[in-house]
């Protein structure tokens, strides 16, 4: 007979361990080419892994809820092949991220006139290293944060972990074995919240200070009058800390302007149908302020960078970061790669092919990394404007408000006069270590010209 054993993959140039959450199959049972053995979650997106062989399960080394490093075997399967003698080969199970197991909204309208989409809040979470050069995924970071383990403490941990990387096991062994007496307690040097860690991107590493909230140690608490308490799941926690990491890393300073966009919103009218005709994708206004967005940051490239320590790292891609909205409330940010390589039609088909992946459970890991700079839309209830919290570790993010039908001053020639014309806010957050406020408004400025003056007669 033939084993196959089955290894944990690589989800991600940031991502080095995985919990499972599910195994649909046990010892015993019978599994189909890629039909789906277990489902698993990191601390970008959940997922169903599909097995790479036929045959029966032979063994499951790990349990549910268990934390396993990139590249571990996980289980085995016996494929049936072989001439009696006992064959072992070995494969990785393939890149096939989703998310959530609810189908997710994603870019949808509602109204003609009105683009509402997602709130402001990302999750894009990197791991971490110290200036040693041992990396933390942050989930360790944040558990060493609410019990006080500083990080001296941290890097003397041994690591079960690939490369003898600390996983959660390890550091709650740590913590257990330190509040029974059995490791001594080390008073920090240091707080973790204040250590230098480097945030890794696929591109490379960015340093940045990432001080984390102080958490004490969990008090049972009563509450008063009629209450229900919901605890958070994983994933709300991951971006509860990501914002909270994010306000700690970067001084944000907030600008507004508004812009008419009746040039727009008339010429998506226009075109619409004809455009569904023939391309057989619908265009809604995303590709639209994409495509501004793309137009003003080559010519202001600064918005489009990281910091590395005392170093600006300017990026040459252009990525461009969706917000989207799950079911549940949380969200997810797709990312356009190369958006400025592509045509008004190449981003109508990217966006729409990234929301149907999510409301198909089909988005990959890669589908969310790589950002440069992200947009979101503040008016998915109604609301006119909004001040987003930068997706770290970039340096701006832009918000667009509901589009509204206000009268308006209309200057001309012949005079000054008063029209109905569609009106939208935009509103960017960005890093003042970096974004000056004159760069950041003539940013802010561009983008909202370029949104005015949309040429009504152009083709797609």
């Amino acid at each position: 007979m033939a084993i196959v054993e089955l290894v944990m993959p690589k989800l991600g140039e940031s991502i080095m361990e995985a919990t499972i959450l599910k195994w649909h199959k046990q010892p015993g049972d019978q599994i189909k080419m890629d039909e789906t053995l277990l489902e698993i979650a990191t601390e970008k997106v959940d997922s169903e892994v599909p097995s790479t062989a036929e045959g029966t399960v032979e063994e499951i080394l790990y349990n549910e809820n268990d934390v396993v490093p990139i590249g571990v075997v996980i289980a085995r399967i016996n494929d049936g092949a072989g001439n009696g003698r006992h064959e072992q080969q070995t494969t990785t199970i393939p890149q096939q991220q989703q998310q959530q197991q609810q189908p997710a909204p994603a870019f949808e309208e509602h109204e003609e006139t009105s683009f509402t989409e997602v709130n402001s809040v990302m999750q894009d979470q990197p791991a971490a290293a110290t200036s040693n050069g041992r990396f933390y995924s942050p989930l360790v970071l944040n558990i060493a944060a609410s019990e006080n383990v500083s990080m001296t403490e941290l890097e003397k941990i041994p690591g079960t972990g690939n490369e003898g990387r600390v996983t959660k096991k390890d550091i709650l062994q740590y913590v257990s074995d330190r509040r029974s007496g059995k490791s001594k307690v080390q008073q920090p040097q240091q707080p973790l919240q204040q250590q230098t860690i480097i945030n890794r991107e696929t591109s490379g590493s960015e340093q940045s200070q990432l001080p984390a909230t102080q958490h004490s140690t969990p008090v049972t608490t009563s509450y008063s009058g009629n209450v229900e308490i919901i605890e958070m799941d994983r994933m709300r926690k991951l971006i509860a800390d990501h914002m909270v990491r994010s306000k700690h890393t970067s001084p944000h300073v907030t600008s507004f302007t508004e812009a008419d966009v009746t040039n727009l919103v008339m010429w998506r009218n226009k075109v619409k149908k004809d455009f569904e005709k023939r391309e057989g994708s619908k265009i809604t206004f995303t590709p639209l302020f994409i495509e501004a967005i793309v137009k003003c940051i080559k010519r202001f490239p600064l918005i489009n960078c990281s910091l590395d320590g005392n170093n600006i790292i300017i990026k040459k891609d252009i990525n461009i970061g969706m917000a989207t909205a799950l079911p549940s409330g949380n969200l997810i940010v797709p990312v356009i790669k190369n958006a400025d390589q592509l045509n008004l039609t190449g981003l109508t088909k990217q966006v729409n092919q990234l929301a149907d992946n999510a409301r198909n459970n089909k988005l990959k890991a890669d589908d969310t990394q790589g950002g440069t700079f992200t947009f979101t839309n503040v008016g998915t209830f109604g609301s006119l404007m909004g001040t987003p919290i930068i997706n770290q570790p970039q340096v701006a993010i832009l918000a667009l408000g509901a589009i509204k039908k206000r009268p308006v001053v209309i200057e001309t020639p012949h005079g000054d006069s008063i029209a109905i014309r569609h009106m939208m806010y935009l509103s960017m957050s960005y890093d003042h270590r970096i974004v000056d406020g004159s760069l950041g408004a003539t940013f802010l400025t561009a983008v909202a010209n370029e949104l005015e003056h949309f040429n009504i007669d152009r083709d797609y």
